[in-house]
């Protein structure tokens, strides 16, 4: 019966315990042979003995199994002895033990022989192991006293790095120690930036709206400089065609009235220059308008020169005034001038 049709992990567990109960190598072989062979059934070898035990020399099994059988064969023995049995069993059994005990006799050379040669063989190949066991053992030696100057190397090389640790633990400290102050710090200065950027975002929409103020004034302002120049325009040609009517009449009179005819030329060219300062303070008006509305988009930066723009507009308005003003009182003097100097004649008639 083979091993593997039995129960191999009861066996097994069995074993262990024996090996717990007899720590004597031939006790503990002798019950497994006694297990083997009146539990499992088994017939048990040396060989096979070995190979659940594995304890001891190779020979141990071989002579544990020839005390089994002779155990077996003696208490055999007795039992066949035994005055109650008759004698044809005490025969048959004699003869079964004897088959019995020479079969296992010669299954126990046969294995002895067999371990033998496997002992030769054994011994052979732990000699070609032992001297490579032992060349082995040199490079071992060769390799430790290596690896302990290396080791000494390392731990001297350990020592430096530990003291480069512990410094790089004292620089580590202060590092995060700056570390956390600058993170302070920094939030800090971002409170201030949050802070600054509302201020400057509240002081920019400030200089938005009086930009936007500035320059709804500067517009209305430009639009009554530009009412104001067009109507001063218009009493200049209205002027034109009064001067031209006076020179018509004075035509009439020129013989009479020649040195006044003189004196107005000399005042009409006084106020064609007038009118064509203004013309030219119109053009500055319209090029200081550009200008300054260009200059409005800087904002922050040219706003005190839009409003000083926007003074001198008012002023050279207020100046044109005060010269279309005095404009017309010199065309009234000339009217009044003309009056007297006429002579009186009848009206046509039509």
């Amino acid at each position: 019966m083979d091993i593997a049709a039995a129960n191999e992990k009861q066996l097994l567990a069995d074993i262990d315990r024996l090996r717990e109960e007899f720590t004597q190598t031939q006790d503990l072989y002798r019950e497994v042979c006694v297990l083997l062979f009146f539990r499992y059934g088994m017939t048990p070898t040396a060989n096979k003995l070995y190979q659940l035990v594995r304890k001891g020399s190779m020979t141990a099994p071989a002579e544990a199994l020839n005390k089994f059988w002779e155990d077996l064969r003696e208490k055999s023995r007795v039992r066949i002895e035994h005055p109650d049995l008759p004698e044809v069993l005490k025969t048959a059994a004699g003869d079964l033990v004897a088959t019995l005990w020479s079969a296992a006799q010669a299954q126990a050379h046969e294995t002895l022989a067999s371990f033998q040669g496997e002992a030769q063989v054994a011994v052979i190949e732990a000699k070609a192991a032992l001297a490579a066991a032992e060349a082995d053992l040199d490079k071992a030696h060769q390799t430790r006293q290596k690896v302990q100057q290396a080791l000494g190397q390392a731990n001297e090389r350990i020592a430096a790095l530990g003291q480069q640790l512990a410094t790089g633990g004292a620089t580590n400290a202060a590092l995060e120690s700056q570390l956390v102050q600058a993170k302070e710090e920094n939030t800090s200065h971002q409170q201030l930036l949050e802070d600054a950027r509302r201020d400057f975002a509240a002081e920019l929409d400030k200089l938005r709206a009086a930009a936007q103020l500035a320059e709804e004034r500067f517009r209305a302002a430009e639009t009554r400089a530009l009412l104001e120049i067009d109507r001063e325009r218009r009493a200049a040609v209205k002027l034109q065609k009064e001067l031209d009517a006076a020179r018509n009449a004075g035509n009439l009179a020129a013989e009479r009235h020649r040195a006044e005819v003189a004196a107005l030329q000399d005042q009409l060219g006084d106020f064609r220059q007038k009118a064509g300062m203004l013309e030219g303070n119109l053009q500055a008006v319209i090029t200081a308008r550009d200008v300054a509305v260009t200059e409005l988009k800087g904002i922050q930066t040219q706003l005190a020169n839009a409003t000083a723009q926007m003074s001198l507009l008012r002023t050279d308005a207020e100046n044109w005034q005060r010269q279309a003003e005095e404009a017309k009182r010199t065309v009234a003097e000339m009217r009044d001038a003309q009056k007297p100097t006429r002579s009186p004649r009848k009206p046509k008639a039509e």
